[in-house]
């Protein structure tokens, strides 16, 4: 069994008295140990599909199925236990809370998830990013690189099978964003799944699967092989551009 499952899934959204299709029937399977990246332009309809399946929305029909479990059955307070354990998500703008610390923001999932010894895995996670000596930190005290590899460890936090990032190097420059990609390498050599969706075409060579969307549709469908040693990945002047 495939680690994740779409089966002709469709995606609507109502905005007054129009209907806006934002997936048109997308079908594809992705293999546990995948580094799968989703390229398209914005409105391409990717970070839709990345939302499906982290269950942060539901489809309008079609199956989405990870790891055996059929998102579209479950109701809020289920998807969000399963959320929780099943995935691990990166924004494009870090979604940090202001008000806690870096280690306390590694730690909130945990505590979310009751789980014990949580100080001592953040702060292992942030050694693992690299930012053991900012744990003390509130956000607006870290740069863009430094939140978004806070984000990473945030998302690792649980031990999730999947990663999931949207953008993650769209609001970074260039010096930032390779050092989160590099961070994503390493975490998938260690054995996660990765789904990465972006618009920039620089970032898809290091990944091991590579899907092109266009008005809702997969158009291309391509295995790869990655790229090493990592090269500077340029980011495009759009990065901060968002999808529907």
């Amino acid at each position: 069994m495939a680690l994740i499952e779409l089966h002709n899934v469709t995606k609507e959204y109502v905005s007054g008295r129009r209907t806006l299709t934002a997936l048109r029937g997308v079908s594809l399977t992705i293999e546990r140990g995948e580094w799968v990246t989703i390229l398209g332009p914005s409105g391409c309809g990717k970070s839709t599909l990345l939302n499906l399946l982290s269950g942060i929305d539901q489809p309008s029909s079609g199956a989405v199925i990870v790891e055996g479990t059929h998102l579209e059955a479950l109701s809020q307070e289920r998807l969000a236990r399963w959320r929780g354990k099943a995935v691990g998500i990166v924004f494009q703008f870090f979604q940090l809370m202001p008000t806690l610390t870096a280690v306390e923001n590694v730690m909130l999932p945990m505590e979310l998830n009751g789980l014990r010894s949580r100080r001592r895995r953040a702060n292992e996670l942030l050694e693992r990013v690299g930012l053991s000596e900012q744990a003390g930190n509130l956000p607006n005290e870290l740069s863009g690189g430094e939140q978004q590899r806070v984000a990473v460890a945030r998302a690792l936090a649980n031990e999730p099978p999947i990663l999931l990032a949207d953008e993650p190097t769209g609001n970074l420059d260039t010096s930032a964003g390779q050092r989160v990609i590099e961070l994503l390498d390493e975490t998938w050599k260690s054995g996660m799944t990765i789904v990465l969706v972006t618009h920039d075409r620089s970032i898809a060579r290091v990944a091991s699967r590579v899907i092109e969307m266009r008005d809702g549709l997969v158009v291309s469908d391509e295995r790869s092989t990655p790229s090493y040693p990592l090269e500077p990945v340029y980011l495009s002047a759009n990065g901060d551009e968002s999808d529907g």
